[in-house]
């Protein structure tokens, strides 16, 4: 059993945890993922993990309570447990060969892209961060990218925090000015698609981590499969990282779509089932 040791509600959907965890706080890297399982029959979730910390045991999840899982990992207390959590997997971020690098974060991948620059920051590089959020109250971990970075760039879509703007917009105003020895990306789909965009044409190397659909993590079951230079990978064992040039998102986001109707039905159902057992209590 993983127990929950601390939780912060971050915004009206969007949940940090540190859990238990030891042997994965001591081993794991920036850019690798754990398994989750509320209980035993519960379905089995990847989360990037946030941060860790190897004298406490602990790991940190950021996540947002959007499906049936996470809304029930996100009901759960300090002191109660979750029965399975397995990690770390996945390849760690290759980070030490660069000096001068961008951080393009969007949403709740703030919360995946921070270790990263945490990482990077600590080993002497320069991090720009550049997170992008749709408004102001939907802004995550400010003060801890501030704290990793040379510079926090905040972009909301809206205009009530930061850069009014996207992402991309600033990304390219940065890169004109002085390139990237690299540009890590995490977030939606067609965000980092935009930014592998932006990046090309100004010949800047580019990662980007993705997070496809995904079940058992070892490979076994393809459900994580996504097409790159042409040929097929597998995010929980080739990744998640990957060149951001060569992946084919438009069929990623297709496949990503899969099962929005079920996951949907789900959600709906364990509402109707909360809503009920209160009534009852």
């Amino acid at each position: 059993m993983f127990e929950i040791k601390d939780k912060k509600v971050l915004n009206h959907q969007t949940v940090q945890m540190d859990i238990e965890a030891p042997l994965i706080a001591k081993s794991c890297k920036a850019g690798q993922f754990i398994i989750f399982r509320i209980n035993e029959f519960g379905e089995r979730v990847p989360l990037t993990i946030c941060d860790a910390d190897a004298e406490r045991g602990t790991i940190r999840l950021v996540f947002q309570t959007i499906g049936k899982s996470t809304t029930q990992l996100g009901n759960l207390q300090v002191g109660d447990a979750l029965t399975d959590l397995v990690g770390p997997l996945g390849h760690p971020t290759e980070l030490t060969q660069y000096r001068r690098v961008c951080v393009v974060v969007g949403g709740l991948g703030s919360a995946i892209g921070f270790m990263s620059a945490k990482q990077m920051h600590v080993g002497g590089a320069q991090v720009d961060v550049v997170a992008g959020f749709k408004t102001k109250e939907l802004v995550i971990l400010e003060e801890e990218m501030r704290a990793y970075s040379q510079n926090l760039y905040l972009c909301t879509d809206d205009g009530t925090a930061g850069f009014h703007g996207f992402v991309t917009d600033k990304l390219r105003e940065l890169c004109q000015k002085e390139p990237y020895d690299l540009v890590l990306t995490i977030g939606p789909l067609p965000m980092m698609k935009s930014v592998a965009e932006v990046t090309k044409e100004a010949g800047i190397p580019t990662i980007a981590s993705l997070n496809p659909i995904m079940i058992d993590g070892s490979g076994m079951c393809g459900g994580c499969r996504l097409t790159v230079s042409g040929k097929v990978r597998f995010a929980c064992v080739d990744g998640p990282d990957f060149d951001a040039h060569q992946v084919d998102f438009d069929e990623l986001i297709i496949r990503n779509r899969f099962y929005k109707e079920q996951e949907a039905r789900a959600y709906e159902h364990y509402c109707h089932l909360t809503k009920e057992n209160r009534v009852h209590e």
